[in-house]
């Protein structure tokens, strides 16, 4: 089993960005949540490089400059937003990104700045700004002259101030200039982070080892929050501060290498938003321009006096940071909400985002379509609806659109109108309109009700037509929106109170801690319509059975304030069963929580045995056929249980380390909704849904297929879309066949497929000589072709994909088709479609025998009867046993002349003139290559082997060109190319048993050996 990406390909928020002074093409970008990505086409294209590894938060990287090679990463986002996510420490490579190891620094949680030595690679700086959320004495500056082998904390305040920036003196590396900022994030979510006394500008002039405090002409105490720093590099003296403040907030410049300083600008559009935005670049080339990212990124040429917007949109971009390469200022990189973007031209264009799948997503869901669809409200960005499966080989731009919801809502796809989605707090998007109209309950906030960032928003899977959202209560619609009731009284806690972890930040609180919560999750159970379960962020849990008359507070004791209710799952076995995702992390708490009931909320169990524990849970999904199996998905990675949640195991396979915030279980599939890496699917889970101990310990083991539908691989007949396109990936187009060996097999391993009556439709083997074309005989780059699909021998469990064709036919010519994917193409002509229907998978391994039913069943799109597709089915058998005849004659033809050949030079001349006649006679019969735009059957030529072959090829094409019965020209062509080859075959069979044995009997009287030929076929 793999996951496989499906977008969108729009990228998401990015802080950390930098190219190689050196190599203009060459940059490094770090998704906040998607890991570290590599472009070498200045970002025509990226590649992540970073997916091994055990987390994709990150929040700073550089690259050293005297050695490029070696790149050092800091994780955790380094943003204090209401979304973060934390990391795990340092990285480095030495080797651009190909390989990475991990440096320490673990409980620094977030790292927003690193420094190498201009010099030395070995000598690094870190700006950690520790824990989110809480107190801790990992935070400050760090400094290393290992490399990153060891490290020593070289400036600090307290376990509440950490470090944001860090910058050298270009002149001289020893001077070193360093940020403190003293924040954090509340547990509730309205406001921003907090601020206290602690935050301000150092230097030091000894390399790190003493410090300093510059304050004249700062703000001060609790008035100054985060500064962001720059020097000039043509004039070191000259410095720029962008200063986060109260009262004197604004843009500020230093003359004297930063002892004083003096406020040039305070627009608010600039300096504004302290905690998100606080980067400012100096051009270095010029020490008057300026560069400063906020939700537009400006530029200044007169000192930061004034600034116009070079880069942004209306609604806001939203930059994080700017790298402007020493060498050539006219190449800047931005890093934003957006995603990451660079100019080669100071900024005239810039290159796109729309070819980074780092989305953001907080929630997702899945329609009743088919292909389904995949819906979610993406950070910053809007929302977006993505096809599971793409009609034309692969997802692309063509296969995902908006839908009307804010960035951070839930989507709720009408079960009963494929067209109508809702989201948000509340809007209607009409897919045929186009249109989305506002229909939220609230339509101006009044105080009487209250709305989280996002607001859990959801059909009933009992009643389509009931539609609930939640706020402080608990709202319904059964008309569309067009009117709601308010179904429950407020379940939030009345005074949760304030948490240990906010420590003397609630001081700058306006409300001093005066914060209740909203309703996060909803439950609607699939058995009962009135059966609706209610989490919050505050941590409580209430249930009712009468559709929200009355309403049970059934809380875990363990339960405290502020732990939010990240997710509730209703079982679909037992209406008293339910399953919570509770995630304490805005409490400075990273340990996991799923808790199980199954008496109705009476008693719960905490359910984590297995899940890592610095992974906080953010989802808990029950699969709808096998009782106890379930998905949990954390700020990681995905687990799954065979036993009620009891023990976890890790489902984290291929899927990049990203936060999965939300999980479905759609069918057979499950779909994960990432904060940072977009949509991925796990295709066909049936194989957990039959994972038992007997099972694992068996040597050898055939699970049973899902049932497969029969949909084409691609229906495009354009040109290819280019591989630098980006594009997601569809499913397997065939059956997935899975099995287990406990032990690697020396022996052959088998998949066989047999029809209804037991006849052997396919046969795939371990021991199969390999298919695969030499790169140099093709005419196209062999990134077109499909990998060879094999049988493994090797322990483990197997995925082996047949693509629903019989054997492919006897053609003289086989090449790549215009309907190519990426590394996903096929050779053509394929064999004949296999027609809907019970086939039977058998298994043989270690010498024994398995076997499974599968059932194959037409793409419910096609209306096509079982009747015509058993047509069609029957005229592709028979253009493909005519394509056999054909060329097994051709070959012995091919054969005969090669002996001929090697004759001729042996015998005398009337033997000669006897080759001669049989030479001529067979040539006409194999005819000549039919070449581009050849006529058929008109002529002799039209209508020899050769030409017999390739037109059979193209008959089989165009009947298999949809799902349909062939139409009436087509079996009437067939028929005439039957007749031409059965005269053919006649004559090749006169030419057997009459010109080749006179001819025999000259050999024979010249003592020659006689001719004896052998059937081949085709490879």
């Amino acid at each position: 089993m793999r996951w496989r990406l499906i977008g969108p390909f729009r990228g998401g928020r990015t802080v950390a960005i930098t190219g190689i002074p050196g190599n203009s093409n060459v940059f490094y970008m770090a998704a906040n949540n998607g890991g570290v990505w590599k472009t070498t086409d200045a970002g025509w294209t990226w590649i992540p490089i970073f997916d091994d590894q055990g987390t994709g938060s990150i929040g700073a990287l550089a690259a050293a400059p005297s050695k490029p090679e070696v790149i050092y990463v800091g994780s955790g986002e380094g943003l204090r937003r209401p979304d973060l996510s934390v990391g795990d420490g340092m990285y480095k490579s030495t080797d651009g990104g190909q390989t990475w190891q991990h440096l320490g620094l673990r409980d620094a949680q977030q790292i927003s700045s690193i420094l190498v030595d201009p010099k030395d690679p070995n000598r690094v700086f870190v700006a950690a700004l520790g824990h989110p959320y809480g107190p801790n004495a990992e935070r400050g500056v760090f400094r290393s002259l290992d490399g990153g082998a060891t490290w020593e904390k070289v400036l600090s305040k307290d376990e509440n101030t950490g470090a944001v920036d860090l910058v050298f003196d270009p002149r001289n590396a020893q001077t070193i200039y360093g940020v403190m900022w003293a924040s954090r994030r509340p547990p509730w979510t309205t406001g921003g982070s907090y601020g206290a006394a602690g935050s301000g500008l150092y230097k030091s002039v000894d390399g790190g080892k003493t410090w300093r405090e510059l304050t004249k002409g700062l703000p001060f105490g609790t008035d100054l929050g985060r500064i962001g720093l720059a020097i000039a590099p043509s004039d070191p003296s000259r410095m720029y501060a962008l200063v986060q403040s109260t009262k004197a907030g604004g843009v500020y410049r230093s003359e004297d290498a930063g002892e004083s300083w003096q406020r040039v600008n305070s627009e608010e559009r600039v300096y504004g938003r302290g905690d998100d935005f606080a980067c400012v670049r100096v051009h270095p080339k010029d020490r008057d321009t300026i560069f400063i990212a906020n939700t537009s990124t400006y530029r200044s040429s007169d000192s930061g006096r004034s600034f116009t917007a070079i880069k942004g949109a209306p609604g806001g971009d939203d930059y994080h940071t700017i790298w402007v390469n020493p060498d050539d200022p006219k190449i800047i990189a931005l890093a934003s909400d957006q995603g990451a973007t660079i100019s080669v031209n100071g900024g005239t264009s810039w290159s796109s985002w729309y070819n980074q799948p780092t989305a953001q997503f907080y929630h997702v869901i899945t329609d009743n379509q088919f292909p389904y669809w995949v819906y979610g409200g993406q950070q910053e960005s809007g929302s977006a609806g993505v096809a599971s499966r793409s009609d034309f080989g692969a997802i692309t731009f063509r296969d995902w659109y908006p839908v009307g919801v804010e960035e951070y809502g839930y989507v709720a796809p009408d079960p009963l109108n494929p067209n109508l989605i809702y989201g948000g707090k509340v809007t209607k998007f009409d897919r045929v309109t186009g249109q989305t109209q506002d229909v939220s309950p609230v339509v101006l906030r009044t105080g009487k009700y209250r709305f989280n960032r996002t607001a859990p928003l959801m059909f009933s899977p009992a009643d389509p037509h009931a539609l609930y959202l939640g706020s402080n209560v608990l709202f319904k619609t059964t008309d569309g929106g067009n009117s709601w009731q308010t179904i429950s009284p407020d379940l939030t806690r009345e005074e949760p109170g304030v948490p240990s972890s906010l420590g003397p930040f609630v001081e700058a609180d306006p409300a001093k801690g005066k914060h209740r919560g909203v309703i996060y999750s909803l439950a609607a159970s699939p058995r009962e319509k009135d059966l609706i379960w209610a989490g919050t962020d505050d941590g409580l849990i209430h249930v009712t059975r009468d559709g929200g008359k009355s309403w049970q507070n059934v809380t875990p004791s363990d339960l405290t304030p502020w732990s939010k209710v990240a997710q509730l799952d209703a079982s679909h076995f037992d209406a008293n069963t339910v399953y919570a995702a509770v995630n304490r992390f805005r409490v400075d708490d990273l340990h996991p929580y799923v808790y199980r009931t199954h008496d109705g909320g009476k008693t719960w169990k905490l359910v984590t045995n297995g899940i890592a524990e610095d992974e906080p849970v953010n989802s808990v999904r029950e699969d709808p056929v096998r009782k106890g199996l379930l998905f949990a998905g954390t700020e990681r990675t995905v687990y799954f249980s065979t036993d009620d949640g009891d023990h976890w195991q890790s489902l984290r396979l291929n899927l990049p380390p990203s936060s999965i915030r939300d999980l479905v279980v759609h069918g057979d599939d499950v779909v994960v909704g990432t904060h940072g890496r977009s949509f991925w699917i796990l295709d066909n889970v049936t194989p957990l849904r039959q994972l038992t101990d007997p099972v694992i310990a068996s040597a050898a083991y055939l699970f049973a297929p899902q049932v497969t539908y029969r949909i084409r691989r691609n229906n495009s007949t354009d040109t290819p879309l280019p591989p630098e396109i980006s594009a997601g990936q569809n499913p397997p187009d065939g059956a997935m066949i899975d099995y287990w060996l406990k032990s690697a097999s020396s022996d052959e391993v088998s998949v066989e497929i047999l029809d209804s009556s037991g006849k052997l439709v396919r046969r795939f083997s371990s021991v199969d000589k390999s298919d695969a074309p030499d790169p140099k005989g093709l005419n196209v780059p062999a990134y077109w072709i499909r990998p060879e699909r094999t049988v493994s021998t090797a322990a483990g469990m197997h995925r082996f994909v047949w693509d629903l064709h019989y054997p492919p036919p006897a053609a003289l010519d086989r090449d790549y088709p215009i309907s190519a994917i990426f590394q996903d193409t096929p050779l053509y002509p394929l064999g004949a479609s296999v027609v809907p229907g019970t086939y039977t998978v058998k298994f043989t391994a270690g010498g024994k025998s398995y076997t499974q039913p599968l059932t194959i069943k037409m793409d419910p799109r096609v209306k096509t009867s079982a009747d015509d597709l058993e047509v069609q089915f029957n005229l592709e058998m028979k253009i493909v046993d005519a394509m056999k005849r054909d060329y097994d004659a051709l070959m012995q033809i091919r054969s005969l002349r090669a002996k001929l050949k090697e004759l001729r030079p042996s015998v005398d001349a009337k033997a000669q003139a006897g080759i001669d006649n049989l030479e001529q006679n067979v040539t006409v019969v194999e005819g000549a290559t039919a070449e581009y735009g050849a006529t058929y059957l008109s002529t002799p030529v039209g209508r020899s082997l050769e030409h017999l072959n390739s037109g059979l090829a193209s008959l089989l094409t165009a009947v298999d060109s949809a799902d349909t019965a062939p139409t009436t020209q087509s079996v009437a062509t067939f028929a005439e190319v039957e007749r031409a080859l059965e005269e053919q075959l006649k004559r090749w069979g006169e030419i057997q048993s009459k010109d080749i044995p006179a001819l025999n009997q000259q050999l024979k009287q010249a003592g020659v050996a006689e001719i004896r030929l052998q059937g081949e076929r085709a490879k």
